[in-house]
């Protein structure tokens, strides 16, 4: 039977006059983090007419532990730094593209930064701890945009299993998310938060959350855009919470190893498949995300 989830109220803080009312905005933010991990940011002076048109570059190569398959969705990552070098769209095929893209991206960051003052306020640090954290003038800068279209879903039978985004957890920092309206889909998993690891000591809440694979009357059957903007350390920043709970490793070293307990989950649950195949036997799905944060 497929999974039903009901709805959730997501809490929303505005970003109006923010420096006037930064306290406030601080306590309602950090409260949000600590016990429910997922909120929505309203006045935040972005217009869905800034966002760059979406593009295909990855085409089906995300699988998520959580079903050992591949997600039913292109994408296209963008990123500050070097890791950009001779991978942006030419003029010839988009025009203004790069130049449209790093705008847009600033505007995120700027965003993103108000944010982390707030997060970095309550636990104690500087105000500047996790904007240094996360410079994106550095060459090693690994803060990524994200393009996501997702393919359109058959309404009948085609004895195929449409994955869109399966369940999971971000491992960035703080990632935000646009989607285009009418284009539903986004389900938060009720019951599956984990504490973060990176920077806070276990104190903020990640949230595990899906792109819901339609099956029902009312789902959003056809195509889905959306961009994400993970806040992600760079490589040589030096990462360590408040209280020295975990041992301290730079950005490049959380990221590496985000990746391979991701794939060592995955791993692990296809070899599982695998075994349960060749003895005849079936194996129910196991809900295992990346909990690294």
């Amino acid at each position: 039977m497929a999974t039903k989830y009901k709805s959730r109220e997501i809490p929303q803080i505005s970003l109006a006059d923010f420096d006037t009312h930064i306290d406030e905005i601080t306590n309602q933010l950090c409260t949000t983090a600590e016990q429910v991990g997922f909120f929505a940011i309203v006045d935040h002076g972005i217009s869905p007419a800034e966002n760059p048109q979406n593009t295909g570059y990855e085409h089906k190569s995300q699988v998520c532990p959580s079903t050992s398959a591949a997600d039913q969705k292109e994408s296209y990552q963008l990123q500050f730094g070097e890791n950009m070098r001779d991978l942006w769209i030419g003029d010839d095929a988009r025009p203004g593209f790069k130049d449209e893209s790093l705008r847009f991206m600033h505007k995120l960051q700027g965003m993103s930064e108000k944010l982390m003052v707030c997060l970095t306020r309550r636990l104690g640090f500087p105000d500047d701890f996790f904007i240094k954290a996360h410079d994106i003038s550095q060459p090693s800068s690994q803060s990524v945009l994200r393009l996501l279209h997702y393919f359109e879903t058959p309404k009948t039978n085609d004895s195929e299993i449409h994955h869109r985004a399966s369940a999971h957890v971000d491992w960035g920092f703080l990632t935000l998310l646009f989607e285009r309206e009418g284009q539903s889909g986004l389900e938060i998993c009720p019951g599956r938060e984990v504490v973060t690891e990176w920077a806070a000591d276990d104190r903020f809440k990640s949230t595990f959350h899906r792109v819901k694979a339609p099956y029902e009357e009312g789902d959003n059957f056809g195509e889905r855009y959306s961009i994400t903007f993970f806040n992600q350390p760079h490589k040589d920043t030096l990462i360590q919470g408040p209280n020295k709970k975990y041992p301290i490793v730079t950005g490049e070293q959380f990221t590496s190893k985000a990746i391979a307990i991701h794939y060592a989950a995955l791993q692990a649950k296809l070899n599982s498949q695998q075994e349960a195949n060749e003895k005849g036997t079936r194996v129910e799905s196991v809900n295992t995300a990346l909990v690294v944060l």
